[in-house]
């Protein structure tokens, strides 16, 4: 199987900073999800696909690793690259970068597809993988 890697630029803003002027830990989620919603989109399965199919995705684990910190206005870049993809169940990691080139954080998400009608996990669609670039 051939994976895809996907990279997205944004920026450090004041809501993304704690008392300490650097980026909240549960922000770093929100960046993570940022991304992985700008590549499903731009790939053909964002919000309007997921609200028209009634199926999408749902995040069963994340891990991640917080090694630099980010500050105020700094440019990011974040890939995104599938691990793997076994029946029900897809892996996917994600890194975000400094500037420099540091690696900030790394965090490895654990997901899978559900028909939001049955209220259940399926396999995923050939549409739905080709836009996490998977192929």
């Amino acid at each position: 199987m051939d994976y895809k890697t996907f990279e997205f630029k944004t920026q450090i803003l004041e809501d993304h900073l704690d008392a300490f002027g650097h980026v909240n830990n549960a922000k770093y989620l929100e960046l993570y999800e940022a991304a992985r919603w700008d590549f499903i989109t731009k790939n053909g399965y964002g919000l309007k696909e997921i609200i028209e199919f009634k199926k999408g995705p749902i995040v069963l684990d994340v891990h991640c690793r917080y090694k630099r910190e980010l500050v105020n206005r700094e440019t990011i870049t974040i890939t995104s690259v599938p691990l793997d993809h076994k029946q029900k169940i897809m892996r996917m990691k994600q890194i975000i970068y400094k500037e420099n080139g540091d690696i900030a954080s790394e965090a490895e998400f654990t997901f899978g597809f559900m028909d939001l009608e049955l209220r259940k996990m399926i396999q995923p669609t050939k549409e739905w993988l080709a836009a996490i670039g998977i192929s």
